[in-house]
């Protein structure tokens, strides 16, 4: 219950459009985050035909998509969500923020860790990109549409494609 109380606190907080608690029940990111807790659960016990199939009905009610296996910290907040998809091993620590059409993917290229990790108090913009197995450090803002395919630092803004850093 304290999972629930947390994110209708984070989504009221973060998105200035919320106007009642009711509202929030509503919102893309709660559901898909009801949605992966479950999922998550199910996967940790090796019941992945369940876990899979909760992960792909949250997908089609919300737009996110989520995979039971990935990791994911305290305080998530993904704003509008369609679009928004999180790799197997994706690593998400505590007070994130992404927008919609974000991708914490693979490269294809890699065997085992294929996604990123996304450390504390990072800002990911529409439509960024984050391909890998690669570290994205604490307090890190990525711009809009980035293309991120290296370990960035902690406290620095990332932008273009390929991500590069322009503010430290």
């Amino acid at each position: 219950m304290n999972f629930i109380k947390e994110q209708i606190k984070v989504i009221k907080e973060k998105d200035p459009a919320v106007t009642s608690t009711l509202e929030v029940l509503m919102y893309p990111c709660f559901k898909a985050m009801l949605y992966y807790k479950v999922s998550h659960y199910f996967y940790q016990k090796n019941h992945f035909l369940i876990a899979r199939y909760i992960s792909e009905k949250a997908k089609r009610k919300t737009g996110i998509e989520i995979h039971p296996g990935a990791t994911i910290g305290r305080k998530l907040f993904i704003d509008h969500g369609t679009g928004v998809v999180i790799g197997e091993t994706a690593v998400i620590g505590d007070n994130v923020t992404m927008f919609h059409g974000v991708t914490l993917g693979g490269t294809g290229k890699e065997k085992g860790k294929r996604h990123p990790t996304i450390r504390n108090n990072v800002f990911i913009g529409c439509g960024a990109k984050i391909l890998g197995n690669i570290t994205i450090g604490d307090n890190v803002k990525i711009g809009a549409n980035a293309v991120v395919l290296k370990d960035i630092p902690a406290g620095v803004t990332v932008v273009g494609i390929p991500g590069r850093i322009i503010k430290k």
